[in-house]
């Protein structure tokens, strides 16, 4: 083959090569390309989802959150009432006995009160008087006192009881005024912190 063939051949299939080249990178760079373009597709839609999962888990986490603080009050307002319910019964039934014991501490009261004084050092006398004493400790430990009354004081509806002065004649005479003062003691009144659990019985003049 002469020279100039040879040169002409070589020329060709060095162009060929190069065309061939081109044509390689054209295809590689549009196959980046479409795999580019379907990669930024792709994520998009699974972060949307991902994101709408996220969302609805926070969403339940939340409800189930405010459902037990719900229950958390719920249950503390139920065990307030029932100490407040616990205390009221306390109290019913202490003030129940109480008052079953307080007629036989006016039975005491009166008896200690007509005993001679040339007795009130006899045995029999110191008994009944420690006995007395026991029933007025048992009403102390209990929260019941005792409201100070005496003859004299001004006669108050909420401490006092009125009962018939059965020896005043003139007390039931319509021109009879009274003075609206505690004339007798017939039984002492108690109380039981701030409420009134018997009232004392005067006799008013």
């Amino acid at each position: 083959m002469p020279n100039k063939d040879k040169k002409d051949f070589s020329d060709k299939l060095e162009q060929e090569n190069k065309f061939e080249e081109k044509e390689a990178e054209q295809e590689a760079v549009e196959e980046l390309e479409e795999e580019a373009a379907e990669g930024a597709v792709v994520p998009e839609k699974e972060d949307s989802a991902g994101a709408g999962i996220a969302d609805g888990a926070m969403g339940k986490e939340a409800e189930y959150l405010d459902g037990w603080k719900r229950c958390q009050a719920d249950f503390e307002n139920y065990k307030k009432r029932q100490a407040e319910s616990q205390k009221d019964l306390i109290r019913y039934s202490t003030q129940n006995i109480v008052l079953q014991i307080l007629p036989v501490i006016d039975n005491f009261h009166s008896a200690t009160g007509h005993i001679p004084e040339n007795q009130k050092e006899d045995p029999w006398v110191t008994g009944i008087m420690y006995i007395q004493k026991q029933l007025e400790q048992v009403l102390t430990d209990n929260g019941v006192t005792e409201m100070e009354t005496k003859a004299g004081d001004n006669f108050d509806p909420a401490r006092h009881e009125a009962v018939e002065d059965r020896e005043c004649k003139s007390c039931k005479s319509k021109d009879y005024k009274f003075q609206n003062k505690i004339k007798r003691i017939v039984a002492r009144g108690y109380r039981m912190g701030d409420k009134v659990v018997r009232p004392a019985r005067v006799i008013v003049e």
